[in-house]
């Protein structure tokens, strides 16, 4: 028994010298080899280049304009405004 503790202890000892891992420490056999090269995407996303021809800019009026409210008479800003192109 005593012969057999020493093999066992002297191969142990030879493994982790050589540099050799049991296999339960070397991870899930279900994980699968790491891949060196991971796969391509599985689409490519295309680039939009835009382009504008004529800008554009907004235009704008404003005026003030009497309201009538319970308090009395208020003095209300209004403004209109539309795109021109430029």
């Amino acid at each position: 028994m005593m012969k057999f503790r020493l093999l066992m202890l002297t191969a142990l000892a030879a493994l982790v010298l050589l540099g050799v891992t049991p296999a339960f420490a070397q991870g899930s056999p279900l994980a699968g080899p790491a891949l060196a090269n991971p796969p391509p995407p599985r689409y490519v996303r295309h680039r939009i280049e835009i382009n504008p021809g004529r800008l554009l800019y907004r235009r704008c009026v404003d005026w003030y304009e009497l309201q009538n409210r319970p308090s009395g008479t208020v003095l209300y800003p209004q403004m209109h405004c539309w795109w021109v192109r430029g």
